[in-house]
């Protein structure tokens, strides 16, 4: 039988806010969280984009200073934000048997792995850090949160590039179904904004160049997006079974519909301008799900402000919904974050959460002269979804190919 699967609990750290709170009202306030980035290392390099949207609160303020110490910044946030979700969700006893986690990155500890080779080349292999492995390695922000909260039920990550956290959430969802754990803390991180992806980003063309006005710089649809902005941080969901919820009497935000993950096998970078394979992720979430698409409410768009992504998540988008599309409200929420990167599917799964819960579709700020080429109901101040049954889907894209979507349900 098929179990009804919820969100009991959200956390966020983020270029918008310390919490989930904080960058929920920032979102809906239209605030940027890109700024010039004001480090060394910037002249130093010389590297070509000069801005990012950085987290809008240090782990540092939060953490005690030996989590600092022994984690990388992925890591960081991901407790930060797993924290955050946990004690939002009301901190439930569990069986930690039944306690999982269901984590992402696009990148993991680029921080601790170039830093460990500068160290390695000037100061020789005796100074290299004992815990440069376990700080480095992907698995590391999962593997904290699930060694804080003492999950046993299994530590779970994906990397996806940046479709990893939408997939952490389906992949949630199966674990629930399967009867695996009651409980899943699922979510993304990623801290990334350091000058080799920096500058391989750049180099690939895939960054937007406005180093003169970076709260502008991320315009997903308009005419002149130019790339994406780098952003960085963390969003954590706690999921878990329906039945689990109410007997521990828990608030409900949304029920989890589930999720799908396809591939393009078209190109390491590009998408597949068709968005076919985009456009069955979509449909196979909802048909699983038993929902029509005269049903949806609202959509998250992956929209990162590119050139050639804007304009297939839409050819994908119009194939799935035709003429509907006409009428759902899409919110593009990285004109405010930035893309995190592995991050990304779950800060805005976030915010598809909170839409539903308070009604009210976000923002999409710097869209000034929208794409004639892109025929969507761009929702440009925040806009009320209305009373009823609503319901949602968040898309993620990332290089390799990689599609995944998760559909919400309002309770």
């Amino acid at each position: 039988m098929t179990k009804k699967i919820v969100i009991t609990g959200i956390g966020a750290t983020s270029p918008l806010g310390g919490n989930a709170q904080d960058t929920w009202s920032g979102l809906l306030a239209g605030e940027s969280g890109a700024s010039t980035l004001d480090y060394p290392w910037v002249e130093e390099t010389q590297i070509p984009i000069t801005f990012a949207a950085q987290a809008r609160v240090k782990p540092s303020e939060v953490l005690e200073r030996h989590e600092t110490k022994r984690l990388d910044p992925s890591s960081q946030f991901a407790l930060i934000a797993g924290r955050e979700a946990w004690a939002d969700a009301g901190s439930p006893e569990v069986d930690p048997e039944r306690l999982a986690v269901d984590w992402s990155t696009g990148i993991g500890g680029v921080w601790t792995l170039l830093d460990a080779w500068d160290t390695l080349r000037e100061r020789g292999p005796r100074r290299v850090l004992p815990m440069t492995v376990p700080m480095l390695m992907p698995n590391g922000p999962g593997a904290a949160i699930g060694m804080d909260l003492h999950a046993r039920a299994g530590i779970r990550t994906v990397v996806s590039a940046c479709a990893s956290s939408t997939e952490a959430l389906a992949n949630a969802y199966d674990h629930l179904q399967r009867g695996l754990a009651d409980i899943v803390i699922a979510g993304g991180s990623e801290a990334a904004i350091h000058p080799l992806p920096i500058a391989s980003f750049a180099a690939m063309q895939a960054l937007s160049k406005r180093n003169d006005d970076p709260k502008t710089a991320s315009r997903p649809y308009d005419v002149s997006r130019d790339g994406f902005v780098l952003g960085e941080g963390a969003a954590a969901l706690v999921v878990e079974t329906e039945e689990h919820a109410l007997a521990r009497g828990a608030r409900i935000y949304a029920e989890l519909l589930g999720g799908t993950v396809t591939s393009d096998a078209y190109h390491i970078t590009a998408p597949d301008p068709e968005g076919s394979a985009a456009a069955r992720a979509m449909l196979t979430t909802l048909q699983n799900a038993g929902v029509s698409l005269s049903e949806v409410s609202h959509i998250n768009a992956h929209a990162t402000s590119t050139p050639v992504g804007d304009i297939a998540e839409y050819n994908a988008l119009r194939r799935v919904f035709g003429d509907l599309l006409d009428g759902i409200p899409v919110s593009a929420t990285k004109a405010s974050t930035g893309h995190l990167l592995g991050g990304a599917g779950a800060i805005e799964a976030l915010f598809t959460v909170k839409a539903l819960h308070e009604r009210v579709a976000p923002p999409t700020i710097n869209l000034t002269e929208q794409d004639p080429a892109i025929a969507l109901d761009v929702v440009t101040s925040p806009r009320a979804l209305g009373t009823g049954s609503l319901t949602a889907i968040s898309n993620s894209f990332g290089f390799g190919g990689h599609n995944a979507v998760i559909a919400f349900r309002s309770v």
